[in-house]
């Protein structure tokens, strides 16, 4: 797979949300999109990210944007992790690890000495064109938001 860059057009995908109904890159053409990667839901680190983007949903679609979240996890599973933490946005699952290769956000990982393949948290900025405006490689989970905003001086 490729490496993205910023300015390279985003790879269409098609996933399943939590309701399982379909959902894909082109239904968002026009407007700019927060796709993030995350490994596991209701663990620590995804849900402070998670309830991040929930707490400033507004102010994204306030700027034209929204937001939609990528995992292993299956639709029951996000279902789950949406109603506890009243999460606003779509959850797709991706079981199989299709968009998350598309997006270079599946590989290899190091904790304690071991190294083993796993979901590396991503987040691509989508534009309305839909080329990548801006990938993060190191996502500030408690305050994402920020993190995106100030990069893009919005």
């Amino acid at each position: 797979m490729a490496i993205l860059k910023e300015g390279d057009k985003a790879p269409k995908f098609k996933g399943i949300d939590q309701n399982g109904e379909e959902i894909n890159l082109d239904q968002y053409k026009g407007k700019k999109l927060v796709l993030y990667f995350y490994p596991k839901d209701n663990t620590p680190g995804c849900t402070s990210e998670a309830c991040n983007l929930r707490d400033n949903y507004s102010d994204f679609l306030n700027k034209g944007m929204d937001v939609i979240g990528v995992s292993p996890d299956d639709e029951i599973s996000h279902q789950k992790f949406i109603d506890k933490h009243d999460l606003p946005f779509r959850l797709i699952s991706d079981p199989d690890k299709k968009i998350l290769n598309q997006y270079n956000a599946w590989g290899e990982k190091k904790m304690y000495g071991k190294t083993y393949k796993g979901v590396l948290r991503k987040t691509y900025i989508i534009a309305e064109d839909q080329t990548i405006e801006k990938i993060f490689e190191k996502v500030k989970t408690k305050d994402h938001t920020n993190q995106i905003f100030t990069s893009l001086n919005i």
